[in-house]
């Protein structure tokens, strides 16, 4: 895919692509269940659900079978105080999974589940640590409710507008010396310790 938010400027890209995904399946090119598509935590979660309703050749050969928010149990509360996409993302959830919660207080986890239940009480809350998550509550949950969906948002279907925070911005580090994998997490543990309150997402590829 270009680059670029998958919510707006890229979106024709994500019906091009699941598109040929779905031409090629049934020319016996490629076999594939599922396509899961991760988005950043950045992104609002209802233009890309969207996808699959509004456009008629995905919504005949595609089933949205849920969303899924991971939650920073550390960072969780000061995030959903300062980003409407982290509120978004919670309440449009099929499943929450909470992490980190061996970095807070059994006190400071149950505050922050109230108020993740508070905003979106559908969606069942599962503590993760590193991944360690049963595929059962990741894959084939059905949890995606249109229903469910328009009762708090009734112009889902209708709603195509997006915007962007401007508070909100990215940035790339590159480095022209060797990384191997300890010195990339010693660079990581470095960045956060700094600027930890202030990030929403990073990743590093070696």
């Amino acid at each position: 895919m270009n680059n670029g938010c998958i919510c707006c400027t890229v979106r024709g890209d994500l019906v091009r692509i699941l598109g040929d995904l779905r031409e090629r399946r049934e020319a016996g090119d490629i076999k594939f269940e599922r396509v899961i598509i991760e988005t950043t935590g950045l992104a609002d979660p209802s233009p890309v659900a969207q996808t699959f309703f509004i456009d008629d050749s995905i919504a005949e050969r595609f089933l949205l079978d849920g969303v899924l928010t991971v939650v920073d149990a550390v960072h969780g509360s000061q995030q959903l105080d300062a980003n409407r996409e982290a509120v978004e993302q919670v309440a449009f959830a099929d499943r929450i999974l909470l992490s980190k919660t061996d970095l807070t207080t059994p006190e400071q986890t149950a505050t922050l589940r109230t108020r993740l239940a508070a905003i979106n009480p559908r969606a069942p809350i599962r503590e993760v640590h590193f991944g360690e998550t049963p595929i059962a509550d990741l894959l084939d949950i059905r949890g995606f409710n249109l229903n469910a969906v328009l009762e708090f948002s009734p112009d889902f279907l209708d709603d195509d507008d997006h915007v962007h925070d401007d508070a909100v911005g990215s940035f790339v580090f590159r480095s022209e010396r060797a990384f191997d994998v300890q010195r990339l997490e010693e660079f990581l543990g470095g960045l956060v310790q700094v600027y930890g309150q202030d990030m929403l997402r990073y990743k590093g590829v070696l």
